[in-house]
């Protein structure tokens, strides 16, 4: 069962006793816990029978007493357990101990009048703890895992999408490579600049620059795209604004971004099926043909040099044989003249 899933049975007010949110990835177990403390219950039966606890603050004990409480004046009361990684798990659910079979018991037979919601967030549960598979046959188990850097700029897409509006394939490249994977900090920025654009606008990377401070000129793409052509005066111009912001673009970031580049050019010279690119590569079709202009530049035996070339130099940024009185742009500007010569 996806997030949307359940939000969908949520807003359709079909309820489970209990809901284990669990996962690396807070985004999604966040979403549907926010739309439960704001939906679930009126105004009027919150103040009676919505109680949210935290799982350093409080005991399992203390979390299923109030779970067998009847609600008042409602069909149901809502407990929602925040945090609840924090809670002392392996003391009040394994083993044979009265605490144990306390718990495993109400997990077993929950009570249908309460929702029980565990917000167990930035790890997956114990799927081996009895409890797992009582909570999976009486309520709902949703794992939130992270997305894949090669699919996080799909997920903006359709998160844009999902907000009634548009954007163009390469500002959400831009902002994947440059905001991570966190998918709180993505979709904070996409409203505020939501908020900035007319409604109907496509986002594109001028708004990626003016809302959220990424140039449109000077990043790792526009590096790509130089490289593709084997453009020297471009590649030292990008080099040198990185040299002139390193925070902004730090070494470990180019040097990722450009790995992975050059390991999609080799995967394209070895298609059988270049109609096949987009999905083979992982990349929004789009892109397809800045890959195919770099496979001109760039033949088998040259990607295979150039690999080896940013693995040495990935090395050297980190002190392996190097003096240390080279500073990362130098590196890189060493590194780009023996890519493209």
């Amino acid at each position: 069962m996806t997030a949307s899933d359940i939000l969908k049975d949520l807003k359709a007010k079909k309820y489970k006793p209990v809901y284990l949110l669990h996962g690396e990835e807070s985004y999604y177990i966040d979403q549907v816990v926010h739309f439960m403390e704001q939906h679930v219950l009126d105004d009027m039966q919150k103040g009676f029978n919505q109680t949210v606890l935290y799982g350093k603050d409080t005991d399992m004990a203390t979390i299923l007493n109030a779970a067998k409480r009847y609600p008042m004046m409602s069909d149901y009361q809502l407990i929602i357990v925040k945090e609840a990684q924090d809670l002392k798990w392996a003391k009040e659910v394994d083993g044979s101990s009265k605490a144990a079979e306390f718990v495993q018991h109400y997990f077993e037979k929950p009570l249908p009048s309460t929702i029980l919601v565990l917000a167990y967030k930035y790890a997956n549960f114990d799927k081996r703890k009895k409890i797992y598979k009582s909570i999976g046959k009486q309520g709902v188990i949703f794992q939130s895992d992270p997305v894949r850097d090669y699919k996080l700029a799909a997920w903006i897409e359709d998160l844009v999408e999902e907000k009634g509006a548009k954007i163009a394939p390469q500002a959400a490249a831009l902002m994947a490579e440059y905001l991570g994977t966190d998918l709180s900090k993505i979709s904070n920025e996409l409203e505020k600049l939501l908020l900035n654009i007319s409604k109907g606008t496509t986002i594109d990377t001028d708004h990626i620059q003016r809302n959220i401070g990424i140039s449109k000129e000077y990043n790792v793409f526009e590096l790509q795209k130089a490289l593709a052509v084997r453009n020297v005066l471009k590649c030292n111009q990008i080099i040198n604004y990185f040299a002139n912001n390193p925070k902004a673009n730090p070494m470990v970031m180019i040097m990722a971004n450009l790995n992975s580049y050059f390991t999609r050019i080799l995967k394209y010279h070895y298609l059988q099926h270049k109609g096949d690119a987009a999905k083979e590569l992982g990349v929004n079709p789009y892109f397809v043909k800045d890959y195919e202009t770099a496979a001109r530049s760039y033949n088998l035996t040259k990607v295979f040099q150039i690999i080896g070339l940013l693995r040495e130099y990935d090395l050297k940024s980190k002190g392996v044989d190097s003096t240390g009185n080279i500073t990362d742009g130098e590196l890189l500007k060493e590194l780009l003249f023996k890519v493209i010569h």
